[in-house]
Formats: structure tokens, sequence, C-alpha cells
């Protein structure tokens, strides 16, 4: 299978690790993998700001950078990739952003909904804790909602319930926001940390080693609460512990 990397810019400037290891997992899946070389941010900063309009220029470079037609697009970010998902349009090239959209995945979705694994050669013996963001959740329907009277999945625990020695703690509240929220975390900076705090806070009292999350711009945000008061907890992405060995 075809498979185009699209990685974040904060991915790329502040976690590559994240972005080797996504690489990593896909070819070892059996993936074809392309990196465009010339991909920047997706505009989605400025899309949640109301700003929509400013990001035509990085809409059209995103088509210009994905738009040859891959089998999929993976991206290990759920916001940026229900970003694409929802809102890539083009003016110069409108087939094109629409084929980008109906062939863009999550990362977690393109392993369990298109490669279809059952199986992962992992192993990860700690306890875990997942971290399940809101737009993976609700924009992108990766994992049920609580409050919703249906049953129960979760795309991303279904793989890590594949990684040999990998134990997947409960949470007390384990679809609440980290308050994140891209730009609300600084216009809401005190609600933005204690929402933090508390999603901290419940990872460690049910005595998760490492948290983790499908969305390095909400597992950022933890990892800096998590930092500054020198928590005993370690934050990994998701792409992270499943390309163990």
């Amino acid at each position: 299978m075809k498979v185009a990397l699209f990685l974040p810019c904060y991915v790329d400037q502040f976690y590559p690790k994240v972005g080797i290891a996504t690489l990593q997992l896909l070819e070892k899946l059996g993936c074809t993998v392309t990196y465009p070389l010339n991909q920047t941010c997706c505009g989605q900063p400025m899309a949640n700001s109301g700003f929509e309009n400013l990001a035509h220029d990085c809409n059209e470079l995103f088509v210009e950078n994905f738009g040859d037609h891959y089998d999929a697009i993976v991206c290990p970010s759920g916001s940026c990739a229900l970003h694409i998902k929802h809102h890539l349009h083009s003016d110069k090239r409108e087939g094109d952003a629409l084929q980008i959209r109906s062939h863009m995945y999550e990362l977690t979705e393109f392993l369990t909904d298109v490669l279809k694994v059952n199986h992962l050669s992992a192993r990860f013996p700690h306890k875990v804790g997942l971290h399940q963001s809101c737009h993976g959740q609700r924009g992108l329907h990766l994992s049920q909602m609580s409050e919703l009277v249906a049953a129960p999945y979760s795309k991303p625990e279904k793989l890590l319930n594949m990684v040999d020695d990998l134990e997947l703690i409960s949470l007390d509240r384990k679809d609440e926001c980290c308050g994140f929220g891209g730009t609300f975390c600084v216009f809401e900076e005190a609600v933005s940390a204690r929402m933090g705090i508390d999603r901290v806070e419940d990872h460690i009292r049910n005595g998760a080693e490492v948290l983790t999350g499908g969305d390095m711009s909400c597992l950022m945000h933890l990892e800096g609460i998590v930092r500054r008061n020198k928590l005993p907890v370690k934050v990994m992405h998701i792409a992270e512990i499943l390309n163990q060995e």
C-alpha cells in the first residue's frame, strides 16, 4: 500500500521521534511510505481561531504536496487529521482536495480500519493510561463516548491490548478533556492548566507509569504539567509504544 506520511508541524519541530516511530511502524506493517518534503502547517490553528480565510495558502500547499492520489495519507494526530478531513478545499484543485479528504486517516484509525491489524510484535512491560483526545473521540469516532448508551469501543485501546506485557489501567474519567484545545490554552490559561492537572492526576491515582494518546498536542500540554510538577509518570505517543520491540 502506497502511503503518504503527514506530520503536523509541532511533531516535526518538537517531537521528531514520534514521526520516526510512525514511519517505522507503518513500514513494519508492509506499507510503502512517502514523506512529501515540502509539507508545512495544515492551517488548523488559524481555522480553529476563526481565521480559516487566512489558511488559503496552507490549503493549496497541502494539496500540492499530497495530491498524488496515494492509497492513504496517515497522520499521528487526530486534530490535524480531522481538520483535513472536514475542511480542506482548493480553488485550483478541488477534485484533488476531495480525494485527499477521503483518503486521510489518523494513525490508529488507519491501523484498525484499513490495515485491519490483529497482531503486533511489540513488547512494553509497563502500566499505561490512555488519554482519548476530544478530536479523535468526538470528531473521528476513534472511541465511544461514555455519555452515550451504546456499546463501548476504542481503536487505540484495541491496539494497546495487542502489545505484550502492557497493562492498560482503568481511569476514573476515561474520556475527559485535558484542557489543551489549541488556542484555548492560551486564551483560558488557568482553566486549561486546571483541567490538565486533573487529567494527569487521574492517571497517577490509578497507577499509570506511562501516559499515552494519539494526539501529541494534548500530550505536549500534559507533559508540560508533568515536568513542571515533577510528577512520577512518563508521557509517550501511542506510535512510540506500538513500535517498541
